[in-house]
């Protein structure tokens, strides 16, 4: 199955503000402190994912089964957990790294000169290898002292700090960054009311 629609809940459309694919991968699971969001209920969904990330083949949208939703998902969870192992420096799960691992090895989306951008004999399983290599990339490599975890505690967004003085706080102001500035200005005016 294919799709590239809107979701009609705003809730579930995908935020691209990690800075790594990996880590807007890992998104598509939100507010994991609360109640979990899934923004990959279905295989339209998936396919649309991998349609707003640019991981397309000039075909169109890549054909998404119920097997490759299912590894998706799996590899999803074992991005985020390595990732926020690596941020700990803990060893990982061994399972985590096994899948993300295997998902590398298969072949990737092979980038193109001229007009076709990616190409991949299956385009869903070369997305998906594509962001585990990126996963890869990024914990054994030295941008992972940048990632970041969003300060909104309902918030669980991932980010990949590439402010100048390396001291952003929220995955996004226009999303948690603006939601704690008005929450700190009402706190403000309460107390100033209560003098």
């Amino acid at each position: 199955m294919t799709g590239s629609s809107t979701p009609a809940d705003p809730a579930l459309a995908f935020p691209f503000i990690g800075g790594r694919p990996c880590l807007d991968f890992a998104a598509t699971l939100g507010k994991r402190h609360a109640t979990p969001l899934e923004r990959l209920p279905d295989t339209a969904a998936l396919a649309r994912w991998f349609t707003e990330a640019g991981l397309t083949t000039d075909e169109g949208p890549a054909r998404v089964t119920a097997r490759d939703l299912t590894q998706a998902r799996l590899l999803r969870e074992a991005v985020y957990s390595l990732v926020r192992a690596a941020m700990a420096g803990r060893e990982p799960d061994q399972v985590d790294v096994d899948r993300v691992n295997a998902a590398a090895a298969q072949p990737d989306l092979a980038p193109q000169l001229g007009p076709a951008r990616w190409t991949a004999q299956s385009p869903a399983r070369a997305a998906l290898a594509t962001v585990a290599r990126d996963a890869v990339l990024l914990v054994r490599g030295p941008l992972l002292a940048r990632v970041k975890e969003c300060e909104n505690p309902d918030c669980s967004l991932l980010f990949l700090d590439d402010s100048q003085a390396r001291r952003r706080r929220w995955c996004s102001m226009d999303r948690c960054g603006n939601l704690a500035k008005i929450a700190g200005y009402r706190s403000r005016s309460r107390a100033a009311a209560t003098r």
